[in-house]
């Protein structure tokens, strides 16, 4: 068989497999996050500064992780059309 096809179908398997592992780490942060602000509008005696530190980091993880979402998705696409995908 062709070794084109067969480096096509690890990179969609890959893709997907990555895909996957990505989705799972958004739920989790995601779920971390929704604990965090629960945690957060429970404790009084934390100061304001220290609800901005940690609001502040939590949409650092966020921008980080689209980022690197985004810098993946263009290398599978620049992988693609090296073998000729038009995806």
């Amino acid at each position: 068989m062709d070794q084109q096809y067969f480096l096509k179908q690890m990179l969609a398997f890959n893709r997907t497999a990555f895909d996957g592992a990505f989705a799972a780490l958004v739920t989790l942060q995601d779920q971390a996050e929704r604990t965090a602000e629960t945690l957060l509008d429970q404790a009084a005696w934390l100061p304001e500064e220290g609800r901005k530190a940690i609001n502040d980091w939590t949409a650092a993880c966020k921008k980080g992780r689209e980022e690197y979402k985004k810098t993946v998705d263009d290398s599978f696409q620049k992988v693609a059309a090296y073998f000729g995908d038009s995806k």
